[in-house]
């Protein structure tokens, strides 16, 4: 008796342990509003690009007699064909050309110019001047150095040329650059950088071998933001140039909806779709370093 007794007791702790481990259900609510508005935004986004897209897909006939919103019966690629003998390949290649010039240049100088500044640690006033300067190129838009722009491209006799766009392109992309840049590189532990001295590396060599590789995501983040907002550019190329020849897409596009094409929507939205597709693959290309560089720079 007295061993049922004992066994009766030993059972009584582990059924209510076994009660006390069991994990309570989890009563929280789905977040329907937050779902809706997801799949509004997620709308808002997608049904414009479909529009564009089927659209350039449909005869001009076939878009005034149709839904807009329709999938075409007979698709057809004339509208890119027509586009594409328009001269859209030479404006293709001088977007190709001003974004090149102006992401490659302003992407190394501005590196260059953050390790500089990191690694000076506040003892030289001349680099703190200079970020200084650097901080204050962010708060002047645009829109208000178009007349100074447009003077001194006159005066050093560039007008009407490839390299109006590219010069003005660099002097606005360093300063982001180098502030995005120079928050990646103070990031980096220091004790990397004395080990590398202690080695008997040159600071060219630290650039290079330690800083770039480490601080790639920031790199590859702000030569994506560069060239879309060079690919983008309307105001420099309307004011910075006159032939036809000197056109980037963005002013080549303003173009077909005022001349020939005015009419032609079709055609219009073919020439959009060619202009979204080299960003398009730039972006599925440098995805990954691109949202590496954007999250390390939110957690850090």
């Amino acid at each position: 008796m007295t061993v049922t007794h004992t066994s009766r007791a030993a059972k009584r702790p582990a059924t209510s342990g076994a009660h006390g481990r069991r994990p309570a259900k989890s009563r929280q609510r789905p977040n329907w509003l937050g779902g809706l508005v997801s799949w509004l935004w997620l709308a808002v986004v997608l049904i414009p690009i479909y529009w564009i897209v089927v659209t350039s897909l449909k005869t001009q006939s076939n878009y005034y007699l149709t839904n807009p919103f329709a999938p075409p019966g007979d698709p057809t690629l004339d509208n890119y064909r027509l586009v594409i003998e328009m001269d859209f390949p030479l404006y293709f290649l001088n977007s190709i050309i001003v974004a090149i010039g102006t992401v490659i240049p302003s992407v190394l100088f501005s590196f260059m110019a953050a390790y500089a500044i990191v690694r000076s640690s506040g003892a030289s006033r001349f680099l703190r001047g200079v970020n200084s300067l650097f901080l204050m190129g962010l708060a002047i838009p645009l829109q208000a150095t178009v007349i100074p722009v447009y003077l001194l491209i006159i005066k050093m006799q560039l007008y009407d040329s490839l390299t109006a766009l590219i010069l003005p392109s660099i002097a606005f992309a360093i300063p982001l650059s180098v502030l995005v840049l120079s928050n990646f590189i103070r990031d980096v532990p220091k004790e990397l950088f004395e080990s590398m001295r202690l080695d008997g590396a040159t600071e060219w060599k630290t650039l290079w071998g330690l800083a770039f590789p480490l601080t790639r995501p920031a790199v590859v983040t702000v030569s994506i933001y560069n060239a879309l907002q060079v690919w983008n550019g309307f105001l420099l190329p309307l004011i910075l140039t006159q032939s036809p020849d000197k056109r980037t897409l963005p002013l080549a596009l303003a173009a077909f909806q005022g001349g020939p094409y005015g009419v032609n929507v079709p055609a219009v939205l073919a020439s959009v779709v060619l202009t979204i597709l080299p960003m398009l693959i730039l972006y599925t290309v440098g995805r990954r370093q691109l949202l590496s560089g954007l999250t390390a720079g939110f957690g850090k």
